[in-house]
């Protein structure tokens, strides 16, 4: 099983966090009357939902990457605006925080994250600027046309949902569930790169090598991994091969990428 190879450099990641996140504050103060839109790829959120949920994500990171340790209490980090303090003005205050932080430090300082074995500044670099990229398709989707996921950062990005979330998080398969009982080999393909995914109904093992699989899912990569994330519909890839499979795919992406 060979480690990833898509990982960007520190300074990328700062570049696609900044970037990504500035396209949310210019939405936030040219459609001031779109706060309170619903968020067509995530039902049940609005644009400020999805704005104060960035927000206090970038708070939390800020405290456990200063103190080397998890954060424990919710008051620091959650809560939207003040009253009389705008939206947008609140989410450049903790998008700035994190910008600061993130960039006056080493990627291979340690601090505390909630994988076991990446507790190192890099790993929130990388998984910032993912949460970012998603989130801010999240806000387009309410206010204007979405944007596509830069072509690097996406490969990358699927690389991180399905190593970070996919295989980390698993916690096998429901056997009354779409995913229940199901063995075999998926394989996921975008931007030249491949991985293929070893399903039980108890584990994920991802491997970044070319060979058999029982199913295949393609696309570009940028829809690619809005599909993963569960932001785009079966129709935005390719699905190829055993589809009970696939499906026992798409429950378990669901569970660790809510």
């Amino acid at each position: 099983m060979a480690h990833s190879d898509t990982i960007l450099t520190a300074d990328a990641y700062l570049h696609h966090l900044r970037g990504d996140t500035d396209r949310i504050l210019d939405l936030l103060r040219s459609a001031p009357d779109s706060h309170d839109a619903p968020v067509p790829l995530c039902p049940g959120w609005t644009v400020r939902d999805a704005v104060e949920h960035t927000g206090a994500v970038f708070a939390h990171k800020v405290i456990a990457v200063s103190t080397g340790a998890r954060p424990t209490d919710p008051v620091q980090w959650t809560g939207g605006p003040t009253e009389g303090q705008g939206l947008a003005d609140w989410f450049a205050e903790r998008r700035d925080a994190l910008l600061d932080l993130l960039g006056r430090l080493e990627p291979t300082q340690t601090t505390w994250s909630w994988h076991e074995d990446r507790q190192d500044v890099g790993f929130w670099l990388r998984r910032m600027a993912q949460e970012a990229v998603v989130h801010r398709v999240d806000v387009e989707s309410g206010t204007h046309v979405v944007s596509p996921v830069d072509d690097t950062l996406a490969v990358d990005g699927v690389d991180e949902v399905l190593d970070w979330f996919l295989v980390y998080q698993d916690e096998g398969a429901d056997e009354s569930g779409p995913a229940g009982a199901v063995n075999g080999t998926v394989a996921v393909r975008t931007g030249g790169r491949i991985w293929r995914l070893v399903l039980t109904p108890e584990t994920v093992q991802v491997v970044r090598e070319p060979g058999a699989a029982d199913a295949v899912v393609s696309g570009e990569p940028s829809e690619l991994l809005l599909w993963l994330w569960g932001r785009r519909p079966d129709s935005a890839v390719a699905l190829e091969g055993d589809t009970d499979l696939l499906a026992g795919l798409r429950a378990r992406l669901h569970v660790v990428t809510q």
